[in-house]
């Protein structure tokens, strides 16, 4: 009971530096510049015509700031964001619940949008599109719609499986954005803005470091660096060096270039079982006894990312710096 009570406080504690670590404007949104400069105009653009922005789509791998735009946006406009999630919109009851609640220009967040049910993404149709929510009250013969106006106001979609989502929905958004990976110098700037907003002291070498490791996304670089801050604080004199960030890694079972033990798995599966692919998705998943959708959208897309792993229509096949990264003997034809 109290192992529980220490586990969730912990949690708690942890969400709680994630969102302080959260930029609160756009100058401290670092990256995404492309995406940025679009939303800021889509803002500016509504406020001079005193509108509510159109409706927009953010998508992209977990952790690249598809909430923070989110929360921005809000702020930016100076109204409030109402934030649910879209396994939170099962039935038809719940959407009305939400839309009829909503205030004028308010922010209505959906996080996970693709996994709304189908009978509650139509309800969002028609209020999408022209601010309606259309009821039916009663059953059968005596059963009638009833129309309600809603106040101008933004939804903003966020997923990590964009093709999950139907046509219709995708369509009656007004604007739709990918969220790339980011770049080594994007991530160092990240690591030494959370650095000093923790108070905690970290060496040039620390920051390369943890940059390298973080698999070009900000979630996991702030999660490296407090852990790092951690290691520091108890094995060391505070302050995060490049070995303590070796040491860190050591301990997390994370290599320099970020790979967990899941990754590297993965890809000597498909090196020591299927002679480095082509192999497919499924006899890859019964191997590693994982999910095609884990594997799909969680492992592969960094390790296509930095060349370790390529899809092709035979399947997938380990490249040639997967080998070397992993110390194994290169094929001759890969040389």
């Amino acid at each position: 009971m109290m192992g529980d009570m220490k586990e969730e406080k912990k949690g708690q504690d942890e969400v709680e530096v994630d969102m302080t670590l959260r930029p609160t404007t756009w100058d401290e949104y670092v990256g995404q510049d492309k995406v940025k400069k679009n939303v800021q105009l889509i803002i500016e653009a509504a406020k001079q015509r005193e509108e509510s922005p159109d409706h927009l789509l953010f998508y992209g791998q977990a952790g690249l700031g598809k909430t923070t735009l989110a929360y921005l946006v809000g702020k930016e406009q100076g109204v409030n964001v109402r934030s649910t999630t879209g396994p939170a919109l099962e039935k038809v009851g719940d959407v009305a619940a939400i839309l009829s609640n909503v205030e004028p220009y308010e922010i209505l967040f959906i996080d996970e949008i693709h996994r709304i049910s189908r009978a509650a993404e139509e309800v969002f149709y028609p209020a999408l599109e022209s601010r309606k929510l259309h009821l039916v009250v009663g059953k059968g013969p005596s059963a009638k719609t009833v129309s309600i106006d809603l106040p101008p106001f933004t939804v903003i979609g966020a997923t990590t499986k964009a093709n999950m989502l139907s046509s219709p929905l995708r369509s009656r958004f007004g604007a739709t954005f990918r969220l790339d990976y980011y770049s080594l110098e994007d991530i160092e700037a990240i690591i030494l803005r959370s650095a000093h907003i923790l108070g905690v002291r970290i060496e040039d070498g620390g920051v390369r470091s943890l940059a390298k490791a973080s698999r070009f996304t900000p979630r996991t670089a702030n999660r490296l660096l407090r852990r790092a801050r951690d290691y520091a604080q108890v094995h060391g004199d505070g302050v995060i060096t490049e070995g303590v960030v070796q040491n860190t890694l050591q301990m997390l079972d994370v290599d320099e270039l970020g790979l967990e033990q899941v990754d590297r798995n993965l890809l000597q599966a498909i090196i020591e079982k299927f002679n480095g692919g082509p192999v497919g998705l499924g006899a890859l998943s019964a191997s590693l006894q994982e999910e095609d959708g884990t594997i799909a959208d969680v492992y592969e897309p960094y390790l296509m990312s930095i060349g370790f792993l390529n899809r092709t229509h035979m399947g997938r096949v380990v490249t040639r710096e997967a080998y070397q990264h992993l110390g194994i003997e290169t094929p001759n034809e890969l040389l």
